[in-house]
Parts: C-alpha cells; structure tokens; sequence
C-alpha cells in the first residue's frame, strides 16, 4: 500500500476530499472495465478464435507454448523502452511507491503481454497501479496537496479493483490491512478510498435499468450447502492452511532464485525463457490428461473447474506445473497481481480431500481461498470476507473453517519470516576477534 500521512483539514475540506473519492471511482471504474475487457477479448482471440481459425478444436501446442513467449517478448518491450518498468513486481506484493502519469503505458502494455498471453499473474497489480494514475490525474486537476494525493490515490486503486473482489467490502478491508499502523487516523484517511469503490462497483453492476459493464470477480454457481461442522472438518482446515502457505512460501524462494538471473543473462533473455518454460509447463500437463488452460493464466477461471476436478491424478499435475508456472512468472519478469494463483493453489490442496474423502466442494473453496489469499498477502480480514462472499449463502458455516485456515497460513508465514529474519541476522553479525 502506499505511503500515507494522516490528513489534517478543515471538515469543508476535508468533505471536499469524499467528494473527490466519490469522482474518481467513476472514470477509475472506467478504466479498469476498459482495461479487463481489452485483456479478455485478446485472450479470447488468441486462445478460442486463432486456434479455430487454424481448424483447431483447442490451441495447438506450437500456440501453447509459442504465445507465452510473445508476451514475454510484449512485456519486455514495454519494460526497456516505457518508462517504469513496466509497474511494480509482483515478487514483492502490493507495495510500492505510486506510479507517475508517465508510467501508465508500460503498466499497461507489460500487463496486456502477461495476462492475455498465458503468464501466471492476475490483474490486481496492473488495476492498482492504473487506478492510483486516475487518482494522481484527478488530484492535479483539483490542484490538491501531498496528504490529499496519497489518499486519492489509494482511493482510485480500489475502485479499479473493486470488482475484482465481488465488490467495495473486500477491497475497503484490504485498505484498512495495509494501512492498519495508522491506527485511528485509519478511518478518515480510508473514507475516501469507501467511497470511490462503492461509486466504482455502482459502475460495473450498473444502477436501474442500466446494467452496467461486466465483473470480473471469481465466481462459483451450484455449491451445495454446507452445513454442520464435523471435527475432521476443521482437521482439514489446519492442514489446508499449513500446506498451502508451505507451498507458497516454497514458490516465492523459488521465484527469488529465478530472479536472480536477471543479473546474469539480462531482463529480455529471462523474461522469454520464462516465458517458453511456462509454455512447455503447460504443454506437458496438456499431454498428461489435464488442461493447458488451467495452468495457464492467473486461475480466475480455473478455480471452479479444478474444485470441479473427480481425479486426483489431474489435480496434482494442475497443482505442480501450476506451481512451477507460479514461481517462474513472479521470478523471471512478468508484471501482474500475485493473489489468484495462489488461492488457486489453496483450492487445489483443498480439492484432494474432496475426492478422497467427499468432503463438501464448498468448504473446500472456503478454506482454500481463504488460506492461499492470506499466504500470499499477509493479511487475515480480507482473506476470510472474501472467501465468505465466494461460497455465498451456501457455505455460512464453512466461514468460521475459513477463518481457521486464514490464521494457520497467517502463522506458519509469520513463523517463517521471524526464523528467515533471525537466520539472516546471525548471519550478518560480525565474528568477534579472537
């Protein structure tokens, strides 16, 4: 999150300051439906309509593992010759300083070649970056102040990425996580944010008779009810959480280490060589039974169909090239969001006592969600309220196992980055002389 300063106001001005985060969720919600419309009907085209061009009923494997390169090749492009680098890495989270006005081609044109193309990210990270250029744009217009910026900033990201997240309450929460230090300035400073997203979702559900511009969030259709919590259920919970943030914690080292040949062989040869690895991942779990689809991309769609999943076998081979992809795309140079591939990596783990044991698909996406969202973000509200939303009416009483495996990844991270900060300050300690 960005770098915040209590704002200090009079109450016109500060009235003035909801009134513009009202503004801005309107042309910020614009953007980000432009924006993922773009990306679809591209990923559309390249994925459905080329291949049937070609006379094909599914993309051929030259397209499977040839496509991810070219956005490699997009990407590197936009990060050499674009300034800022084509946005933040997703390596290193949500944080990061706000993006100048000048950046937002090469946000753009990096997060086109990453998401449409098949690489391993979702667009959370491009919406952030875009929605605070629409902030930053609106808050020179208006002539505001450093302290009435930050804020207008964050509040134009989270219209952005309100749909994302089935609406204002999670990315509101988000808000509230990440500026949490602030303590009881919290609340004024993340009003604005409230309502821009609020104004921003209006936008994409649409208000009477207009119906707006089409959601991108995650959802799930026919869940059964889930009701009655057994004592393996929450078993599963534990174990669930504890694996995924294994997994992810796994993943993100291995990501650190493919980074590091960017110092080697350059940025442009690592993003391409990503690229063809990722292509040949999912190439290879095509030949093994299961979809190319499904390793590809940031697993907003692949989630329902991998809880779906009746075979073990396919879902460890989704699981495994999905995580490898998952590495490999944060590592190597791709710019995205690194939130939806791991919730699809927790609703894979969660999946196998599905088939296994017919454990309830709706508990399943609950903890599953639950815990590789707050593996990845460090976070524990907005995990959990999402999770809550996602399974609906029909899994209320799997959101206390939801809050359960939330705060088993939250720890086992935790845990692990107190050892990892503690190992690496004896290894930074001087030796005494002897």
């Amino acid at each position: 999150m960005n770098e915040q300063a209590k704002p200090e106001m009079s109450a016109w001005g500060y009235l003035r300051l909801v009134v513009l985060g009202a503004v801005i969720g309107i042309p910020a919600a614009l953007l980000a439906s432009v924006f993922l419309a773009f990306v679809h009907d591209l990923e559309h085209w390249l994925w459905h309509d080329l291949p049937h061009h070609l006379d094909e009923t599914s993309p051929p494997w030259y397209l499977v593992i040839g496509l991810p390169v070219a956005g490699a090749c997009l990407v590197a492009l936009a990060r050499r010759f674009l300034p800022g680098d084509g946005g933040h890495s997703p390596l290193h989270g949500f944080a990061g300083k706000p993006p100048l006005l000048s950046y937002a081609p090469g946000i753009a044109l990096a997060a086109i070649g990453t998401l449409a193309f098949g690489a391993v990210l979702g667009p959370e990270g491009p919406l952030i970056a875009l929605g605070a250029v629409v902030g930053i744009l609106v808050t020179r217009l208006a002539r505001l102040g450093a302290q009435e910026s930050a804020v207008l900033g964050n509040a134009g990201s989270f219209a952005a990425i309100s749909a994302l997240f089935g609406g204002p309450v999670v990315g509101g929460v988000l808000m509230m996580e990440g500026a949490i230090g602030f303590g009881a300035s919290t609340i004024a400073i993340l009003l604005p944010g409230f309502v821009a997203a609020g104004v921003g979702y209006l936008v994409f559900i649409g208000i009477g008779k207009w119906g707006g511009l089409d959601a991108q969030a995650i959802s799930f259709t026919g869940l059964p009810e889930y009701t009655g919590v057994h004592l393996g259920d929450i078993g599963l919970a534990i174990v669930v959480g504890l694996l995924t943030a294994l997994l992810v914690v796994v993943v993100r080292r291995f990501a650190f280490s493919v980074s590091d040949g960017e110092t080697r062989i350059g940025m442009p040869v690592l993003l391409i060589l990503g690229g063809l690895t990722v292509g040949l991942l999912a190439q290879a779990a095509d030949w093994l039974g299961a979809d190319a689809e499904n390793v590809l991309f940031s697993g907003q769609a692949g989630v329902p169909a991998v809880v779906g999943e009746d075979s073990a076998k396919i879902v460890l081979i989704l699981l495994v090239a999905k995580a490898l992809a998952y590495g490999i795309c944060l590592g190597c140079g791709f710019r995205g969001g690194p939130v939806f591939p791991a919730i699809f990596l927790g609703a894979a783990l969660a999946t196998f006592p599905v088939i296994w044991f017919d454990v309830s698909p709706t508990l399943a996406v609950a903890v599953g969600t639950a815990a590789g969202m707050a593996a990845v973000t460090r976070m524990l509200l907005t995990p959990i309220l999402f999770a809550a939303l996602l399974v609906g009416p029909a899994g209320v009483d799997a959101v206390p196992l939801a809050v359960i495996a939330a705060a088993t990844a939250w720890l086992v991270i935790a845990l692990l980055e107190r050892r990892r900060k503690a190992q690496d300050a004896a290894v930074a300690e001087p030796v005494p002389a002897t």
